[in-house]
Order: structure tokens, then sequence, then C-alpha cells
């Protein structure tokens, strides 16, 4: 299967590449390309990104542009709550791969909190995100069973945090398959985005796009709330 068999939406858009490496150069040059226009639009840009393994390559390509990083705001679209010091931690993998060299003048705002508890932390990371700039550009990822930046199925506040219409920012999550606790931004805020990327690999994930624009259901696989019209879709085999 391809990505130009699939039905997509009037609006999206998709990207084949070859290989990991050239989407990752692909996406690169062109969120380079967004937030250097955001800069001299506004003066500053915002830049939100999830974590895992597979931008890591994307991260990397990113910080080598030529951008005036000192302008621009980075955050994710969710975070593990466990200290950067963790290898889980996807603050943690952006020090290492993302903030280095030039883009380390970038601002990172943190999720994390070392509070009592994961609502505590939810809580800290909503009101730090209410002084959010408006997000210039947002690059998620989906899992194999549908869920994007840690909108879990069947975790037990997907239905306050799917609300389209939400005023809360931030959300503890569990997620059912994975160890640990989670903070997600809602989809109120990660819809406001400009820009929405989904960024995605292989044939698993292919398939599971494929069921995902089949049907309506957002709680079954939220990253269905995303499939909207303006969405760059990148995908390599």
């Amino acid at each position: 299967m391809a990505i130009s068999e699939l039905k997509l939406p009037q609006g999206v858009n998709a990207h084949e590449f070859k290989s990991p490496v050239l989407l990752a150069e692909g996406l690169a040059l062109n969120v380079a390309k967004q937030l250097s226009e955001a800069i001299d639009a506004r003066g500053t840009a915002t830049l939100v990104v999830s974590g895992g393994r597979s931008p890591v390559a994307f991260f990397q390509h990113l910080a080598k542009q030529t951008l005036d990083w000192s302008k621009v705001v980075v955050t994710l679209a969710d975070e593990r709550w466990v200290p950067v010091e963790h290898t889980d931690s996807n603050a943690g993998l952006l020090k290492r791969y993302l903030l280095q060299g030039p883009a380390a003048k970038a601002q990172f705002l943190s999720l994390y909190s070392a509070t009592a508890n994961l609502e505590l932390a939810a809580e800290q990371a909503d009101r730090l995100l209410a002084e959010l700039p408006p997000i210039d550009v947002l690059i998620l990822g989906m899992g194999d069973d549908g869920h994007t930046a840690s909108l879990f199925p069947n975790s037990p506040n997907l239905a306050d945090a799917l609300k389209a219409d939400g005023t809360r920012r931030c959300y503890p999550m569990l997620a059912p398959t994975v160890p640990h606790q989670r903070l997600t931004m809602s989809r109120a805020l990660l819809a406001s985005a400009a820009t929405t990327v989904l960024s995605i690999s292989g044939q698993s994930k292919l398939t599971t796009l494929s069921a995902a624009l089949a049907g309506d259901d957002v709680a079954a696989m939220p990253i269905r709330a995303f499939l909207q019209p303006t969405l760059e879709i990148y995908w390599c085999p």
C-alpha cells in the first residue's frame, strides 16, 4: 500500500519519501521555512513537537537549519511524567537531539514538574500553557492504536481531553499499555495550530491511518480529530 492509494479528506496533502532520512530532511526544511516566516511576520515563532524514537532524525536535521532560534518557543504535545534525566523523558530527548548548537537558544517550555501527583502536574502545565504564544507548527505522530500526542483510547480523561471546544490546555492521561503516566495537550489546544503535520513511517502506520479514515469515532482512534483540511501528512515506507 502507498499513501497515494488512501482516500484523504479534501485539503489534506500527503508527501511520500523513499526513506526515513529523506523524510526527516524534507520535514526539517519545511518546518524551518514556516518558523522563519512566522518570525518575519510576528517577531516570534512557536513549535510544538511530539516525542518518542521516531522524530530523532527530524530533530537532528532541524537543529542544523539556519534560523533565529532565540525567537523560537519550543514545547511538547505530550510528556511522560518522569524527570528530564529519565531515559523516557521527551524533554530529555529534545535536549539531546534538538536543543543543541544554535538551536539551544530556543525557549523551551517543559510540561513536566516534580509535583505530588499527576493531576497537580497537569494543572501546573495548564497554567504554563496559558502563556504559550499561538502555535505556528505542530508535529504529531501516531500509534498503531490510533492515539496521537498522549490521547489514548480508553484513558479515563479522554472524553474531556477530546472536547473540540474545551478550555483546559493540559490533561493527565494514562497509557493503557505503557507504564508511565502522561501529560498531554488537549485537542482544543492542539487544533489551534496554524499548521499541523502528521509524520509517520512504515506499512503498519499506513494501515492504521487507513482504518482511521474509514470511521468517525474519535474516541476509538483519537488521530481522527486531526484528519482535517490543512493537515500535512509526511510518510515513508
